[in-house]
């Protein structure tokens, strides 16, 4: 990946705020629906529609915090229940998606996080139809071992984020639908680890990264 640190940090911004778009407006929504409405059913309802919103775009930022930002307050290491209720917060509100956790260790280092949490997110929005997606990691004979598994009746991932992951798009520019996928690539080849994907003609999506624990 050539890009600068710059285009890098407003691609994820635009990643950002088009996941949040939609929670975001939907409160916007909600507040000028309630400045016009008298009938108390209705008002609750709308507060209902708000509160909602309200838990969605809390849910995607504690999410966003530790899959792309800095997660101020955490040391070098991370809770893994941190990790585990910011991915079932993710997906709490979609009922056709399951979340499996497999997660043995009670902490992860950051970068492990991240990559943990990216490839959940990549996961998750391959399932299309809904399914199951499970999340593992542990530490075998020195190496930290983590996978994401996605399975469902249809599962579609974009052959740009594909690419990205496997390193097979060479030179192709990062979008900011990429850009997830672009970060777990330089993570783990930052920590000199490996990352494979499984075949485009297998009925399930499978993410496996490897690195040196410690």
């Amino acid at each position: 990946m050539t890009i600068s640190p710059t285009d890098f940090a407003s691609l994820l911004c635009s990643r950002l705020c088009h996941d949040l778009l939609s929670p975001v407006g939907a409160l916007n929504n909600g507040l000028e629906l309630l400045a016009d409405e008298h009938d108390p059913e209705m008002r609750a309802r709308c507060l209902e529609l708000l509160g909602e919103s309200a838990r969605a775009s809390a849910n995607k930022l504690k999410f966003f915090r530790l899959a792309f930002g800095a997660a101020g307050g955490f040391g070098e290491t991370v809770d893994a229940r941190e990790a585990q209720a910011a991915i079932e917060g993710l997906f709490v509100d979609n009922p056709r998606i399951k979340v499996g956790w497999m997660v043995s260790e009670a902490v992860l280092p950051k970068q492990a996080i991240k990559v943990l949490l990216n490839l959940a997110l990549i996961g998750g929005d391959a399932l299309v139809r809904g399914g199951q997606l499970d999340i593992g990691a542990e530490a075998v004979d020195g190496m930290l071992e983590i996978g994401v598994r996605a399975e469902g009746q249809r599962i579609m991932l974009d052959p740009e984020l594909r690419n990205a992951l496997t390193g097979d798009g060479g030179e192709a520019p990062v979008t900011p639908r990429s850009v997830a996928a672009h970060l777990v690539r330089e993570l783990v080849d930052d920590a000199e680890g490996s990352l494979q994907v499984s075949p485009p003609e297998a009925e399930m999506l499978v993410f496996g990264a490897s690195f040196r624990a410690g």
